[in-house]
């Protein structure tokens, strides 16, 4: 049996900040299966969409992964966010948020595998075959950033994302919210969790 990598456990650095102050990390490249689309995650079908294409095809990948020896736990959704006008985030206008949802996958995984991925996920769910050709793998590097993990709803991040906002500026930083794009990890499935204690990482590059 191969040993199966969990990199929530394995990089904890990345994955597990604390949730009394935000911390600064030095985020490696890391590569993800992405698709990108605007709109509130609560109402919009298009990111609906977008997370019924990316969770099948990250699943196929890992079980072709488990077949060659490699087997891993598929890391959590995350999602990378930017507006035009950084006070939407503040906020909360999340109808004004742009958006690339992604799955990480291991440094092993080939363009090759995704294809397959893809190929088994559209004979299998063929009402994804439109969406399908929208999701890419690629890499992606943040560097330096602040994080925090946020405990509760998502609706209720705003006064969490300023607490990193006014972090990044006390240690003399800058960021645009368009090249160093607001990023959230969720940990939490909130159709299965009490929404009291969802956990959500909160990062910004600077």
């Amino acid at each position: 049996m191969p040993v199966k990598i969990d990199f929530k456990k394995s990089q904890k650095e990345l994955y597990q900040p604390s949730a009394q102050k935000p911390v600064i990390i030095e985020v490696p490249e890391m590569q993800f299966l992405m698709i990108d689309g605007m709109g509130s995650p609560g109402d919009s079908k298009e990111y609906q969409d977008a997370l019924a294409v990316l969770y099948p095809v990250s699943f196929r990948t890992k079980f072709l992964s488990k077949a060659k020896g490699k087997d891993y736990v598929v890391p959590p959704l995350e999602g990378l966010w930017f507006a035009d006008d950084m006070n939407d985030f503040t906020e909360g206008n999340r109808d004004k948020w742009k958006w690339t949802m992604m799955i990480r996958q291991p440094d092993w995984i080939t363009q090759d595998m995704i294809n397959e991925a893809i190929a088994i996920t559209k004979e299998k769910k063929p009402k994804l075959s439109e969406l399908l050709p929208k999701l890419r793998l690629e890499k992606y590097k943040e560097g330096k950033a602040a994080q925090i993990m946020h405990i509760g709803p998502y609706s209720e991040e705003g006064p969490t994302i300023q607490k990193v906002h006014d972090f990044i500026q006390k240690e003399g930083g800058k960021f645009d919210g368009l090249k160093t794009k607001h990023h959230e990890i969720y940990l939490s499935d909130p159709r299965k969790a009490n929404l009291a204690t969802m956990k959500t990482v909160i990062r910004q590059p600077f």
